[in-house]
């Protein structure tokens, strides 16, 4: 089934497969906000077991399908091959902690707000919150088919798909910490899901941007490959590890951290 998804892709122009595989990236972001329309409220403890499963996959995804990849490609050796990818680490990490720091977004406990002050609602500081999320990982499914397109030998159609599923995967408890608390506010089911499933929105955005940005500029491709892992890296420390650890289910969250990093580097080392 999957090799002949794979061939499929191959069949298409890798922009378009980029925005097909970053829509179904958002698709799973909208299943897990539809579960709204079922339950009002969701356990804690799961909820943290999902945002330590999320942290997992981001890590893994990481390093297995944009660090190594992006080492690997880079020539030279020693510091003079790892450049590439430790400068695109640290831009993309200081790329989305200038976000935090500017872009008005509340927590997931809607407790902490950062960013600059605004008369924002608070149901829109949250998908705003989420949004930051997903910029970093729309981003690197497009570089991924960006790749693909400029004929760079260690970029894959495989590859990609395998980190859109991995994401995507992941994506599904987003939409639910998304919608779930809004709908416990008291916001009617319809427009929770509609707040869960926008918050990635942006992902089909930054995945065909990133596709087009490496089409053109072939040499960025380690740089934009490391570019949008220190960004994931940055989301997984700041706000969902952290996030998961709030309340007292913090066994849970660490081993669906855990589960889930098995999951993705299983996935990467199988499919990619």
């Amino acid at each position: 089934m999957f090799q002949e998804i794979v061939k499929y892709f191959e069949s298409i122009d890798p922009i378009l497969a980029a925005l097909y595989a970053t829509l179904f990236t958002w698709f799973l972001t909208a299943l897990g906000a539809s579960l709204v329309f079922f339950f009002k409220t969701m356990n804690r403890a799961v909820l943290d077991g999902m945002l330590g499963f999320t942290g997992g996959v981001m890590i893994a995804a990481s390093y297995w399908s944009l660090l190594a990849p992006a080492i690997e490609m880079s020539e030279g050796e020693g510091f003079t091959k790892v450049f590439p990818a430790a400068c695109g680490f640290f831009l993309g990490a200081l790329f989305l902690f200038c976000l935090d720091k500017i872009l008005p977004h509340l927590h997931i406990n809607f407790k902490e707000t950062e960013g600059m002050k605004s008369p924002w609602q608070r149901t829109t500081l949250l998908v705003l919150a989420i949004t930051l999320h997903n910029i970093p990982e729309g981003l690197a499914v497009g570089v991924l088919f960006g790749g693909v397109a400029a004929g760079i030998p260690e970029a894959s159609i495989a590859g990609a798909l395998t980190l859109a599923i991995g994401i995507g995967i992941q994506n599904f408890p987003e939409g639910i910490a998304v919608s779930m608390p809004l709908r416990r506010m008291g916001m009617k089911r319809r427009k929770s899901f509609m707040y869960g499933q926008a918050s990635a929105i942006v992902e089909p955005i930054a995945g065909v941007l990133g596709a087009v940005a490496v089409t053109f500029f072939t040499p960025i491709l380690p740089y934009a490959l490391a570019f949008a892992a220190g960004a994931m890296i940055f989301v997984v420390v700041e706000e969902v590890i952290p996030e998961s650890q709030q309340d007292k289910n913090t066994d849970i969250a660490t081993m669906g951290l855990i589960l889930g990093f098995i999951v993705m580097m299983s996935l990467d080392v199988a499919l990619g």
